[in-house]
């Protein structure tokens, strides 16, 4: 099976069997400026990725292409990291406190489909 119809597959798998009512009972606010640093984050990786479809569209180097690519997925995956650790060190505790063990078990699931 090839990766993205294996992905399509677990995507289906997972949404046909996951129950979609989430009963937390915490709820939590993000520091704005956390909030900002996050987009501000994405929305250089999405310029980024922008200029490396204007650079296939111009046809330039393979490999220069793929460098710049390179660049995007480490600027997603580490954007990534700190939307992970700022879940952590937020969400995650306040739901521990608060007894919401489920936070966790989403967590470990988002995890595991992050680092795919």
């Amino acid at each position: 099976m090839s990766e993205e119809i294996e992905h399509m597959h677990h995507y289906d798998e997972y949404h046909h069997n996951h129950n979609h009512t989430h009963a937390h009972n915490h709820t939590h606010t993000h520091d704005p400026k956390d909030v900002k640093a996050i987009s501000n984050r994405l929305a250089k990786a999405i310029g980024h990725l922008e200029s490396v479809k204007r650079m296939v569209e111009d046809g330039r180097d393979c490999s220069e292409v793929l460098v710049q690519l390179a660049a995007v997925k480490s600027a997603i995956n580490n954007t990534g990291k700190e939307i992970l650790k700022q879940h952590i060190s937020h969400c995650i505790i306040e739901a521990v406190d608060e007894g919401d063990m489920e936070a966790v078990d989403e967590l470990n699931d988002a995890i595991d489909k992050f680092m795919k």
